[in-house]
């Protein structure tokens, strides 16, 4: 089988996500009834930390684990990337000793190079253009909760950064809106998104009038990692972007709220938010767990149905 990456969500058509959602489903209610399930026997994960880490380390460690492989955790302090190895050398290395790397990087351009001369499949774990792993979960998030997301309206509030991009290529490729409203100086680049069109995402000036009538409000922190000598100005532009219960209560009824997390309560969302009744965040948060597990799986074995 050719050697498939996962560095942006596109690169995954849209039948492709929608046979990942559906294992993670199966692969989560197997986990949820303790019934064991472990098809990396003898098969073993490499992790590349070049950016700190919480929820991704954790849900990749531990889901590797549980079907059956192990895990090597590097970071460029125990490496020779920390050294400057050129990345291609790493690759070439490391990929000829195990079957998965996921790295956790600043440009894409490192993680490009680094696929381009790995041996084995290579995953995103976040890089400063794209948090793919992110979206799979929200995404299934969204589906646990209400079904699919193809025609729903997402409302995108605050920085137009890695997890925003991501958005818009989900969009693109599940045939859904994004409602996008940032600061001015801090709008959607469509060409460092890599989109293909403007025709699944709408920008607001004003952040409520972003969120009426959408099926989903998701944000996230207002200093992304590598920004933060910008924090103090962020806060001054951001100001008015945090999403609050007037935003929730202008969005549908039903409306469900997300945040990738870490979270700063009373900068990007409100603590009635993000602790209230349409909050996700926990269930977003473990769901990481299980679309990693159905990615792994499909990266090493293509289509499994059963």
């Amino acid at each position: 089988m050719p050697i498939r990456h996962f560095l942006q969500f596109n690169d995954f058509n849209q039948q492709e996500h929608l046979h990942v959602f559906e294992r993670a489903r199966i692969i989560k209610d197997r986990f949820k009834r303790y019934q064991p399930y472990q098809p990396m026997a003898d098969r073993t994960l490499a992790m590349v930390f070049e950016k700190a880490s919480t929820r991704t380390r954790v849900s990749f460690e531990a889901g590797t684990y549980q079907m059956g492989g192990s895990v090597i955790a590097l970071s460029t302090g125990d490496s020779q990337l920390g050294r400057s190895e050129p990345i291609e050398d790493t690759a070439q290395v490391i990929s000829r000793m195990v079957d998965l790397v996921m790295i956790r990087t600043f440009e894409q351009t490192r993680i490009e190079r680094f696929a381009k001369c790995s041996r084995v499949p290579v995953i995103n774990g976040l890089t400063n253009e794209y948090h793919p792993c992110q979206i799979l979960a929200d995404i299934f998030t969204y589906i646990e909760h209400r079904g699919s997301i193809k025609g729903r309206v997402v409302a995108w509030i605050g920085d137009s950064n890695n997890v925003c991009n991501t958005w818009l290529q989900a969009a693109e490729i599940l045939d859904f809106t994004v409602n996008v409203s940032t600061p001015p100086g801090y709008e959607v680049e469509p060409e460092r998104a890599n989109l293909h069109s403007a025709g699944n995402y709408r920008e607001f000036a004003d952040p409520l009038d972003a969120c009426r009538g959408v099926d989903l409000v998701t944000t996230d922190v207002w200093t992304s990692m590598g920004f933060e000598t910008e924090d103090a100005a962020r806060r001054a532009d951001f100001a008015n972007w945090c999403v609050d219960a007037e935003m929730m209560a202008v969005a549908s009824p039903d409306a469900l709220f997300m945040h990738c997390l870490p979270a700063h309560r009373g900068e990007e969302v409100s603590a009635d938010v993000i602790d209230g009744p349409q909050s996700v965040v926990w269930d977003e948060a473990e769901n990481r767990l299980h679309v990693q597990k159905a990615l792994m799986e499909f990266l090493l074995f293509g289509e499994i149905r059963d």
